[in-house]
């Protein structure tokens, strides 16, 4: 443990891809670009603070040109798992390449899976049963929800099997016991997340709350945060962390409501926690601005974060480094309203490395194996570390 660093942050941007793999096209992606589509789309992007860093070396964007000295090592990272979905991204990045894929329903669930869905969960019927965005589809039948009370029961093209349900008629108690019991179902079928969709408002005026949550497949191996937690050293979890690991490997669990929250919280962890390994999810890009294909309101919620990383990089200490990443994409001006299969952007900033190219990562798990090496664990999970030798 004589390192450099005694604390690592990694902020997980979700959804802010960099450019599509070279597999792009098998899912339906070919040309997606989630940074760059965005930044064109708003004639340019003010992001200062991610151009210090480096932002602009490993992508063209528009608005941010590469600089000659970046203050932080830049590069991108590839996919390893089959996928391009929430889990499969963040288990990835913490050492966990996962080998089968989990399970797509793009024609909705089978009468069977439903039956079994209607008895474990009490209810006599449900609405939907498709693949849809959450917001389209609570507009479509919000209305017949709140004459039913039967759930809305939907999909994307990520496994999940989502409940949307108006807190009024179906109270968060019962929505989150009807999750409980698809989870179950799940995880014989594989199904990567069941998600609660919880909502408000009345026809017209619908919205979605944070009162969201998700139940995930358990890891199916160690991670990154096992690990560290097995060693004694603090792991923290904020944003939707907790319930892409179901909650193991975690020390602290912080819930937030939206990316200023996050921000806010990752703030008062780093007063707070001066070792181990902060780990963050800004969850709005994706959430209210890349499912909705809106590009104007994804390049607004990149220029917030610029200015609060201000704050942030003001808040390190010598012994810090912070990684800033992402775990798929979701290109704002694409057709669909789902995740596109794209690299990742890498960016490592710390007072004791000399800034530098680190490429093309073929895994998310490099950042694993190098949070790993950093903290001296000399017991390897996925990925090659970048942290160079004898720092």
């Amino acid at each position: 443990m004589a390192r450099t660093i005694d604390r690592v942050i990694v902020i997980v941007l979700d959804s802010v891809g960099v450019g599509a793999l070279p597999d792009a096209q098998e899912y339906g992606d070919a040309g997606s670009d989630t940074l760059g589509h965005t930044a064109a789309a708003v004639n340019g992007l003010r992001l200062a603070n991610l151009c210090k860093l480096g932002l602009g070396n490993l992508h063209p964007i528009r608005g941010v040109d590469p600089v000659e000295h970046p203050e932080a090592s830049w590069g991108k990272m590839a996919e390893m798992a089959k996928g391009k979905d929430t889990i499969t991204g963040h288990w990835e990045l913490m050492g966990l390449v996962i080998e089968e894929p989990f399970a797509l329903f793009p024609n909705g669930f089978s009468e069977e899976v439903l039956r079994e869905f209607r008895a474990a969960a009490g209810v006599s019927g449900i609405l939907g049963n498709k693949t849809a965005s959450g917001t389209a589809i609570i507009e479509e039948l919000g209305a017949e929800h709140l004459k039913t009370g039967s759930p809305i029961v939907y999909t994307s093209a990520d496994s999940v099997f989502q409940i949307a349900a108006h807190e009024d008629i179906i109270p968060l108690p019962r929505l989150y016991r009807m999750c409980e019991a698809a989870r179950r179902i799940g995880d014989r079928l594989r199904i990567g997340r069941i998600i609660a969709r919880p909502f408000i408002g009345s026809p017209g005026s619908f919205k979605r709350t944070y009162n969201r949550r998700d139940y995930p497949m358990l890891p199916t191996a160690d991670t990154v945060l096992d690990r560290l937690n097995a060693r004694g050293l603090p792991v923290v979890g904020i944003g939707k962390i907790d319930n892409i690991f179901a909650g193991r490997g975690l020390s602290k669990k912080v819930h937030t409501e939206g990316n200023r929250d996050g921000v806010e919280q990752l703030l008062a962890e780093l007063a707070a926690t001066p070792r181990g390994l902060i780990f963050a999810n800004l969850i709005d890009f994706d959430m209210l601005y890349g499912h909705r294909n809106d590009a104007a309101g994804y390049a607004m919620a990149l220029e917030e974060f610029d200015h609060s990383l201000a704050l942030i990089l003001c808040n390190l200490g010598e012994k810090d480094c912070l990684i800033i990443t992402a775990d798929h994409g979701c290109d704002p001006t694409t057709p669909g309203s789902d995740h596109t299969r794209e690299y990742v952007p890498l960016l490592v900033y710390a007072q004791p490395l000399a800034p530098r190219p680190l490429g093309i990562r073929r895994t998310f798990a490099d950042v694993g194996a190098t949070i790993l090496d950093i903290f001296g664990v000399d017991e390897p999970l996925a990925g090659e570390s970048f942290w160079p030798r004898g720092k």
